[in-house]
């Protein structure tokens, strides 16, 4: 087992602290999050922070890094309040990691991948066409987080849409059967294969 404490972490080297840090969470969400700004520009880019809020009201919330440069998906959804949120699959993530690169807000990420923007049931902002699981959000608040100058984004659920050999019938959603993958780090992907199911844990008599 290798041990690593505050002042070791601290002093390593940046990428290499990056990679560590960024991983040891976990595998986190792969998500796409579409957007366009008030002249119609599409914005789509890779996000891993994306977690569940709550289901009544159904919330979602999410990590933005600071904004001392431009940061196209925060402008749009501040500026127009609304925003999708697309699973990736795994013939899609060669794609997907590409949008994690800085073009201006002129140029669409959909234009330099081969997703394509779906605008469905006259929302707001675009969603990608391929993927199985998405839903369209609403931007709620969003609180500054002074440790570190990164923001938590608040929104709610507007519309959800899911493929339907991943429903059960209890509204739960097999991620396996949509073939959502999930990230590793900054720049891994990981397919999810589901293990087991477990009834609601109560305690032992």
């Amino acid at each position: 087992m290798v041990r690593f404490d505050k002042n070791k972490i601290k002093s390593l080297e940046k990428i290499y602290r990056l990679n560590l840090i960024n991983s040891c969470t976990g595998y986190k969400s792969a998500n796409l999050l579409g957007s366009m700004d008030s002249e119609g520009n599409t914005n789509l880019a890779i996000f891993s922070s994306i977690t569940h809020l709550g289901s009544d009201p159904a919330m979602i919330g999410f990590v933005l890094r600071p904004r001392t440069v431009p940061r196209n998906t925060y402008n749009n959804m501040f500026i127009t309040k609304y925003f999708t949120v697309n699973h990736v699959r795994a013939m899609d993530i060669k794609d997907a990691h590409h949008t994690s690169a800085k073009y201006p807000k002129e140029i669409s990420e959909f234009e330099k991948t081969k997703f394509e923007p779906e605008f469905l049931d006259g929302f707001k902002a675009p969603f990608v066409k391929n993927s199985n699981i998405k839903f369209g959000c609403k931007y709620l608040n969003e609180y500054d987080i002074k440790e570190n100058n990164t923001i938590l984004i608040v929104a709610s659920i507007e519309c959800l849409y899911v493929e339907k050999g991943s429903l059960e019938d209890d509204g739960w959603i097999r991620l396996d059967k949509a073939e959502t993958v999930a990230i590793n780090g900054l720049d891994g992907y990981a397919k999810t294969k589901l293990i087991d199911r477990f009834e609601y844990a109560r305690p032992k008599k």
